[in-house]
C-alpha cells in the first residue's frame, strides 16, 4: 500500500494550489435512504476534479534535471487539465497527447490551465494511440512521463483525499464510495484509509460496460478488455494499473458494477433537486448507493463525488439513457397498415394521455399492404408501457419492441 508518510507529504506539497474540498452531508440523499450521506465534493477542486492532487504530486517531485527536459501525458480529460496546471504554476513545459476525437471544449480547457507552458498534441483516433505517441516523445526527449494512476506518488496525491475526509469527521466512518477507472484514486484513499479508519469498509464503483477491476479481481490477475463502453469516460479503461490492482486487493471491500443508464438519472437527479453538476463519473458513487440500500440504513456513508467536468452538448444523450434505463423510453417497429387514417388511428387509440411520440420515421411503399415505421415513445410508467403495448395487440398492430432487440437497437438508435 501506499504509505502514510508518503500521503502526509503530498498533504504538504500541493496544498499551495489544491482546495481542501468541502464534506457535505446531503440531507436529500440522507432521507431516501434513511442513512447519513456525506459528499466529498472533488467536483469544486481546482480544474473541478481530483486529478490535480496526484498530477501535482508527481510534477512537483521532479528534480531539476527532470524538470528541464520536461514533461508528457497522455488524456482527453482530467488528469491533462491536471498536469496543464501543475506545469504553469511549477513553470515546467509539458506536452498533452490527447487523440483527434476528443471534443474541443477540453482541448480548450487544457490550453487554458496550462497556457504557454503547455502543448497540445492531437494524434490518433483512440487513447491508446495518443499513448503510444506520448511515450515515443518520452524516449526522444527524455522527458518524464506522468502517469494518470499507475504510479506511486500520483497515487499519494490521491489519497490526501482520505486524510482531508477524517480530519473533517469527528464521527465513525462506516462506508467509503469511490468511483474506479484505472485504480489510482481508490489506491490512494484506500491505503490511507484501511491505517487510519480499518473499520471504514471501502466500496470501489465502476461502471457495469467497463468493469476492468472486477474482472481483474475474479480473474486474480490484471485482464484487458476486449471492448468496453467508454460512457463514463473518467473510469472506463481497458486494463487497471499494474500496482493498482495489488494495491485494489488489499484495500477493497467490496466492488460494485453499476449501469450506465443508472449513472445518467443520478447525474439528472443530482442537478434537478441540488444542483450539483457532476460527469458521468463523478456520479458513480451517488448512483450506487441504491444497490447499497440495505447495507447503509443507519450507517454513515461518504461519496466521493470525483468531478464536474461534464459537457452539455452531452445532456440529450444523458436524457435519452435515464429515460431508457428507467423504462419510461420505447422504441417499436410498427407495420402500419397502408391506408388512410392509419396513423391516425394509432394516435387516438393506442397512445394514453400521457405518452409522447418523441421519434417516428416512415416511407410509404407503394406495392405493399403494410409499411413499416420506427416509433420512440415517452411513457410516464412502466405501467403506462404496459397499457399501450396491450391496446396495440387488442388493435390489430404488428409491432416489434427494439429496446428488446440489442443489435437491432444499436442499429437503428
Amino acid at each position: 500500500m501506499i504509505t502514510v508518510k508518503s500521503i502526509e507529504e503530498a498533504a504538504q506539497r500541493i496544498k499551495q494550489v489544491v482546495q481542501r474540498t468541502p464534506l457535505m452531508k446531503d440531507q436529500i440523499l440522507s432521507e431516501r435512504y434513511g442513512a447519513s450521506v456525506y459528499l466529498k465534493r472533488e467536483d469544486l477542486q481546482t480544474v473541478r476534479s481530483y486529478k490535480i492532487r496526484g498530477a501535482f504530486n508527481k510534477i512537483a517531485s521532479l528534480t531539476k534535471e527532470e524538470r528541464v527536459k520536461g514533461v508528457v501525458c497522455a488524456s482527453a480529460g482530467n488528469h491533462a487539465q491536471g498536469v496543464a496546471l501543475s506545469c504553469r504554476h511549477l513553470g515546467i513545459k509539458g506536452r498533452v497527447f490527447m487523440p483527434t476525437t476528443t471534443p474541443k471544449q477540453k482541448i480548450r480547457q487544457v490550453s487554458m490551465f496550462g497556457r504557454e507552458w503547455v502543448d497540445v498534441v492531437l494524434i490518433g483516433d483512440t487513447y491508446d494511440q495518443a499513448y503510444e505517441a506520448a511515450m515515443a516523445d518520452c524516449k526522444a526527449h527524455s522527458s518524464v512521463f506522468i502517469h494518470p494512476f499507475d504510479d506511486k506518488l500520483v497515487m499519494a496525491g490521491q489519497g490526501t483525499i482520505g486524510l482531508e475526509l477524517l480530519e473533517q469527521t469527528d464521527f465513525p466512518v462506516d462506508y467509503v464510495m469511490a468511483p474506479i477507472g484505472g485504480g489510482g484514486l481508490v489506491s490512494g484513499l484506500g491505503s490511507w484509509l484501511r491505517v487510519k479508519s480499518p473499520a471504514t469498509r471501502i466500496i470501489g464503483v465502476e461502471p457495469e460496460g467497463a468493469p476492468a477491476m472486477k474482472k481483474s479481481l475474479d480473474a486474480g490477475s490484471r485482464i484487458v478488455l476486449e471492448g468496453f463502453e467508454k460512457f463514463v469516460d473518467g473510469a472506463a479503461v481497458a486494463t487497471v494499473g499494474e500496482l493498482n490492482f495489488e494495491i485494489a486487493r488489499e484495500v477493497l471491500d467490496g466492488l460494485l458494477l453499476v449501469p450506465e443508464g443508472k449513472v445518467c438519472t443520478t447525474i439528472l437527479q443530482l442537478y434537478n433537486e441540488e444542483a450539483i453538476v457532476v460527469e458521468p463519473a463523478g456520479a458513480l458513487s451517488v448512483a450506487a448507493l441504491d444497490f447499497m440500500a440495505d447495507k447503509i440504513k443507519g450507517k454513515t456513508v461518504v461519496c466521493v463525488v470525483s468531478g464536474g467536468n461534464n459537457d452539455i452538448t452531452r445532456t440529450e444523450e444523458i436524457k435519452e439513457r435515464s429515460l431508457l434505463y428507467e423504462g419510461l423510453k420505447h422504441y417499436f417497429i410498427v407495420r402500419f397498415p397502408q391506408r388512410s387514417g392509419a396513423l391516425k388511428e394509432f394516435v387516438n387509440e393506442i397512445l394514453g394521455p400521457d405518452d409522447d411520440i418523441t421519434h417516428f420515421e416512415y416511407t410509404k411503399k407503394n406495392s405493399r399492404d403494410t409499411g413499416p415505421a420506427l416509433v420512440g415513445i415517452e411513457t410516464k410508467s412502466l405501467a403506462d408501457r404496459d397499457a399501450m403495448v396491450q391496446r396495440m395487440t387488442e388493435h390489430g398492430f404488428n409491432y416489434r419492441s427494439v429496446n428488446d432487440s440489442p443489435d437491432l437497437f444499436h442499429l437503428l438508435i
